[in-house]
């Protein structure tokens, strides 16, 4: 594929930090950015990665030749990581960005933020009716983090896993919306929502990666992707090249390792979020990732007893709506449009599939939050609620055969049904 440079696949076990440093150094020749300087755009601490390792090796290649090396978080609309926070995202002390990295730079996105934004462009009406299968036909502005252009290029470092708005995340979507501004995270989270999470989640080509990669080809300042695809704490693959090469190769080993087919559906689920989920906003992977095979009339309980938030930048919104089905917003459509369409997207995956007819919601199936939201909230929002210390764990374990599937750190994997 053009834009392809290269990529290092673990034959068994992960790949290694020498491997890595090989490859950085036929990506990312020292020569060639002598005095130059750069950007490297890195996850929240929201993705499973092994960044430090990432980190620490293009450093070692480049920090000693550049005129910067600087770290921009994507954060999307998540809410500002602390300097420790960073520090541990990439596997050093305080100690050490003190002394080894003090150079580095470490800085947050801020989508809110109009003065840190800048326009690139509008993609017109036209091209968003034909990118989207029909389903729109409107302008979409297109704003990014102004700050990238103080730099002679971008590197993005990220993993590549199943996701339900783009269907593979990774890639240009470390752009969008990961350092972009809300009008094009807005409208194409709702493009997914419509198209729905069961119909998007681990598909390499959707309408929601045609917008991103459009997105990405206006961001013209060169640009160099490294796509892991992860296994624990570390990679069984890392990918170079540009963000639409790197990610095409990391999103077919993505779907070899981040899919796990089964052979029926489950009436009750426990889905539990590992604590990299702080609040329910990200902590809906938990359902995102198992609705697929969640029976009709299925319950799928969210386990978390150290969630405690809905989601501090979107929650005074969600608490406004409440989760609910596609059609409860399409069907009020004159009601809900002019509120932020990524959110009711939020709203929608969450909730999963159902009808509206009539005045009434059908939901396919029940969520139910066991976290340390309080249950008053969980109703105000349309949640089920139970006290996550009813719930025994090791109780729902080895019971597939019955139709009850634990997932003890959910979120990254995609269950899917097999046909």
């Amino acid at each position: 594929m053009n834009g392809f440079i290269d990529g290092v696949t673990a034959t068994e076990g992960l790949v290694t930090g020498e491997q890595v440093s090989d490859l950085i150094a036929k990506a990312c020749p020292a020569a060639d950015y002598r005095g130059k300087k750069v950007l490297l755009i890195i996850p929240d601490g929201t993705r499973t990665a092994p960044i430090g390792m990432m980190f620490k090796s293009l450093f070692a290649h480049l920090g000693g030749v550049t005129a910067a090396f600087d770290i921009l978080v994507a954060l999307g609309t998540h809410p500002p990581m602390s300097d420790d926070a960073i520090c541990e995202r990439l596997e050093i002390t305080r100690g050490e960005w003190c002394e080894r990295y003090h150079k580095v730079r470490f800085f947050n996105h801020e989508w809110d933020n109009p003065e840190a934004l800048q326009l690139l462009g509008t993609i017109p009406a036209d091209e968003i009716r034909a990118l989207s299968g029909g389903l729109f036909a409107m302008d979409v502005p297109v704003t990014i983090n102004r700050r990238i252009f103080g730099y002679d290029e971008v590197i993005i470092v990220g993993p590549v896993f199943p996701h339900e708005v783009v269907g593979m995340s990774g890639g240009n979507k470390y752009l969008f919306p990961g350092v972009s501004g809300a009008e094009i995270l807005n409208f194409f989270h709702w493009l997914g929502a419509v198209v729905t999470n069961v119909g998007i989640i681990g598909n390499k080509h959707t309408p929601v990666r045609a917008v991103v990669d459009r997105a990405g080809g206006m961001v013209t300042m060169p640009k160099k992707c490294f796509a892991l695809v992860v296994k624990g704490s570390g990679a069984v693959g890392v990918f170079a090249g540009t963000p639409e090469a790197a990610w095409d190769k990391a999103a077919d080993l993505s779907a070899r390792h981040h899919i796990i087919w089964k052979e029926r559906t489950f009436h009750t689920i426990l889905s539990c979020a590992p604590k990299m989920y702080d609040e329910l906003w990200v902590g809906a992977k938990c359902m995102y990732k198992l609705e697929p095979v969640l029976a009709d009339g299925g319950e799928l309980i969210i386990y978390a007893p150290h969630l405690h938030e809905v989601s501090v930048v979107h929650g005074k919104f969600i608490r406004q709506v409440g989760y609910h089905c596609r059609d409860y917003f399409l069907k009020q459509w004159d009601r809900f449009k002019d509120m932020p369409w990524g959110s009711l997207a939020h709203c929608t995956h969450v909730f999963g599939g159902g009808t509206f007819a009539d005045g009434v919601e059908h939901p396919r199936v029940k969520v139910t939050l066991a976290t340390g939201i309080p249950e008053s909230v969980c109703r105000e929002i349309n949640l089920g609620y139970r006290d996550w210390r009813s719930i025994r764990v090791e109780d729902h374990a080895d019971r597939e055969d019955e139709g009850v599937l634990l997932v003890p750190k959910a979120g990254e994997q995609l269950y899917k049904l097999r046909s």
